[in-house]
């Protein structure tokens, strides 16, 4: 997350979840870059900061970063998204434009935090339009975005065999 506030777009913040504002460095490094941070475990609130980040992404023109699966992930798969920022889209009538990283489990062991060489893959994916959608579009628009990022994801996912044939998607147990 934080690398990419080198690489973001002009006008681009990021959202993260609240506990990470407390991660010493890390947390005051993301804070005076700007990101807009999210209590999720008062729904309230964060409903408050998406509602005033839409209004701000209209008259500011800003772009934001979200991470719909809310979560880090090293199942091998996406998890499901949360609607917050589909929510957002709509409401400040938006594309969304999908990225999809490739998976890092082939290169980051999760159980013992340690990372070994590896390559992660990055694809933008057509922009989604939200133009004249309303709060009753949302669910699917949530399952058309998951669908494509899931199938890019599973995708550039594979890792390349000896013999040249592709594997499946990495997992933790492929290790």
């Amino acid at each position: 997350m934080m690398g990419l506030m080198e690489i973001l777009p002009q006008r681009c913040v990021q959202i993260a979840k609240r506990e990470l504002l407390f991660l010493g460095p890390v947390g005051l490094i993301m804070y005076l870059g700007g990101v807009f941070f999210i209590n999720r475990q008062r729904s309230s609130t964060a409903m408050t900061v998406m509602a005033d980040l839409g209004k701000r992404m209209v008259r500011e023109n800003l772009k934001v970063w979200i991470y719909p699966e809310g979560t880090r992930n090293d199942n091998g798969d996406l998890l499901p998204f949360k609607k917050g920022a589909f929510y957002l889209a709509v409401q400040a009538q938006v594309p969304i434009i999908p990225v999809v990283y490739s998976s890092f489990s082939s290169f980051y062991d999760t159980k013992t935090q340690l990372f070994t060489t590896g390559t992660v893959k990055v694809r933008v994916l057509d922009p989604i339009p939200t133009r004249g959608l309303s709060v009753a579009d949302v669910p699917q628009l949530v399952d058309t975005c998951h669908q494509a990022m899931r199938r890019t994801f599973l995708h550039i996912s594979k890792r390349p065999q000896e013999n040249g044939a592709v594997a499946g998607p990495v997992t933790q147990s492929a290790q």
